[in-house]
């Protein structure tokens, strides 16, 4: 069964940077066409960003499947658009069903590789039915999710312990990324073009292929993009767990002993594997999930303040000020898509030469 290596980025034969290989899960009565799509889409991007970008680089695409053999099923490669490298899986992303999810069979191989991939620090994406996939390792319990709002309560009824939010078209939990209706795959490939060739080949490639780019995508303010692939296993859960529970308070000791490591040298590995302190690393991820409460939905500040962890709501206005330049009511002002949609639906009803108050 295949696992991806800890090595740094691959140098492809044109001399262009592989920044990173995506994989598409190919399983009984998924949706064909959006992998040939999102194959497309990284197509699209890496013939672009190897004229634009510095240093040229490229998205690998390969397409896996299970397959039985003489030693039992497996997993196995059936394109790639760089065989000549080893695999180093940096996302995978599972497509729709076209069949309902009570029809959906599982494969206990197919679950296995999802959790050995994600134990090393492959992120996993699941787009509408797709979803039932990754729920079915358990990874996604006590995480957000989204899905097709038909779906939405036989995902919440069949896995409890999933927080089920259908309201939302992507949502972004870092290591694990779950996009909702069929077609959402489009808004799921912008969101990895944007998160591993930058901005502007995402904007190229949305234009290109006349789509609207993905909405939370559209920030002034630069992205948490922490360090998964770092190879040190140990780290790497305790990241998991500060993803899932961003809301709880995290000591240092604490952090330490999830790692079973001595508090001294949890925060060296720490530092070492993320490039981050973990009070650094938890304010960023906190940061980062309050920007995307305040873009899509309408919760008061300070309810999103305590909903990333801090009980202070002054000391949250202070800190999301510093990090992002402006203040959670500006920011939502600026990039608030529930709070526009809300103004859209509910305009003034001020009669016509009547001062509106302030």
């Amino acid at each position: 069964m295949m696992s991806p290596t800890a090595t740094g980025p691959h140098i492809d034969e044109t001399g262009a940077r592989v920044v990173g290989e995506v994989g598409l899960l190919e399983y009984d009565d998924c949706q064909v066409s959006a992998i040939h799509g999102l194959r497309d889409i990284f197509r699209v991007a890496s013939e672009y960003a190897v004229v634009s970008a510095d240093p040229p680089s490229v998205i690998r695409v390969s397409t896996w499947t299970v397959s039985a053999t003489d030693d039992g099923l497996v997993m196995v490669c059936t394109s790639d658009t760089h065989p000549e490298l080893a695999h180093q899986l940096s996302h995978v992303i599972i497509p729709p069903s076209l069949v309902v999810p009570e029809l959906m069979t599982s494969v206990d191989e197919l679950t296995d590789w999802l959790v050995g991939l994600q134990s090393q620090g492959t992120t996993l994406c699941a787009v509408c039915a797709g979803v039932f996939v990754l729920a079915e390792t358990h990874l996604l319990d006590s995480r957000d999710a989204t899905t097709h709002w038909a779906f939405a309560e036989e995902l919440a009824r069949r896995y409890p312990k999933v927080r089920v939010d259908a309201s939302r078209m992507v949502i972004d939990d870092v290591d694990i990324m779950t996009a909702a209706g069929i077609l959402a795959w489009v808004d799921l490939g912008l969101t990895l073009v944007d998160r591993m060739l930058g901005p502007s080949v995402m904007l190229h490639t949305a234009r290109f292929v006349l789509a609207d780019p993905p909405r939370r995508q559209q920030s002034l303010y630069q992205e948490f993009t922490p360090r998964l692939q770092h190879g040190d296993t140990d780290i790497h859960a305790v990241q998991a767990q500060l993803h899932a529970c961003l809301h709880q308070p995290h000591s240092v000791d604490r952090l330490a002993q999830i790692a079973a490591m001595h508090p001294r040298t949890f925060q060296r590995r720490f530092k070492e594997a993320t490039g981050l302190t973990a009070t650094a690393y938890i304010q960023a991820a906190r940061i980062a999930k309050a920007r995307e409460l305040l873009e899509l939905t309408n919760e008061p500040v300070a309810q999103i303040s305590r909903s990333v962890g801090y009980l202070d709501v002054s000391n949250f206005r202070r800190l999301f000020s510093r990090t992002t330049g402006v203040a959670p009511s500006e920011y939502r002002r600026r990039f608030g898509i529930a709070a526009r949609a809300s103004r859209q639906e509910h305009p003034s009803t001020d009669q016509p030469g009547r001062m509106r108050s302030r």
